[in-house]
């Protein structure tokens, strides 16, 4: 799995939630360097699979355009979506921190089950007002997530379409978000719900999972240089902290 290279917002430090913000040029170099790093390990897939956002989009487009696979089957689901930011989408980060505290900042951005203020569903970047979304019923679509709300609207899409796929013993590659692969890790790692909030997936740096036939790990490590992707992590980690 990949989270997506440095978006517009990542570099502006706003909340970016579903707002579909594209990479900018240091996150498209992210996203080629870490199909280089699966080049490299002479990884092949079979199928992938991302969100309807374009930040992730284009880094799958990336890494199969460098991994010579354009052909490769993708599915899209807005369940594979970034957690959904509610009355935070767009503001500064470091800026709601000075206004917030930098506890109350990190409880909203990392606890487990604590989800920001919602955004009003008559605001217009609620997803109720997204074309994408209109196939759906709209009670589905979130005014707030937490974590464990991601989660929960991540999990079916895994059991249902990805889960499938690598028991079929195909190779898998999920092209997704920060908050959606951190509750697809907790939920493959089975990371407690204390510890997940401590944990921060970096930027285009891919990490390989090795699974038993059951879909339980044998082994996960990012790939390329280990103390690179702690670096990734870290600013990831710093992004709310105040001026």
């Amino acid at each position: 799995m990949v989270r997506h290279g440095q978006s517009a917002w990542n570099l502006e430090n706003r909340f970016t939630g579903w707002v579909d913000v594209d990479l900018t040029e240091q996150g498209i170099e992210e996203a080629r360097r870490g199909a280089r790093d699966l080049e490299a390990e002479g990884i092949r897939f079979d199928v992938a699979f991302t969100s309807v956002l374009k930040r992730a989009i284009r880094t799958l487009w990336l890494t199969l355009e460098e991994l010579d696979q354009m052909w490769l089957p993708v599915h899209r689901s807005w369940r594979l979506n970034e957690r959904f930011y509610g009355g935070l989408t767009g503001l500064d980060k470091a800026e709601t921190a000075a206004k917030h505290g930098d506890e109350q900042v990190h409880i909203w951005r990392r606890s487990y089950d604590v989800p920001p203020p919602p955004l009003d569903r008559g605001d217009s970047q609620h997803p109720i007002h997204d074309a994408r979304y209109q196939g759906l019923d709209p009670r589905l679509l979130p005014d707030t997530e937490s974590l464990a709300l991601t989660l929960d609207r991540v999990l079916p899409y895994w059991h249902d379409a990805i889960a499938p796929a690598l028991l079929d013993g195909r190779n898998v590659l999920v092209a997704a978000h920060g908050n959606s692969l951190r509750a697809l890790l907790k939920y493959l790692e089975g990371v407690p719900e204390d510890e997940i909030t401590g944990i921060n997936i970096p930027t285009g740096i891919p990490r390989l999972y090795d699974l038993e036939d059951d879909l339980t790990v044998r082994s996960a490590r990012y790939l390329g240089d280990p103390d690179a992707a702690a670096k990734a992590a870290k600013a990831v980690a710093d992004q709310a902290k105040t001026k």
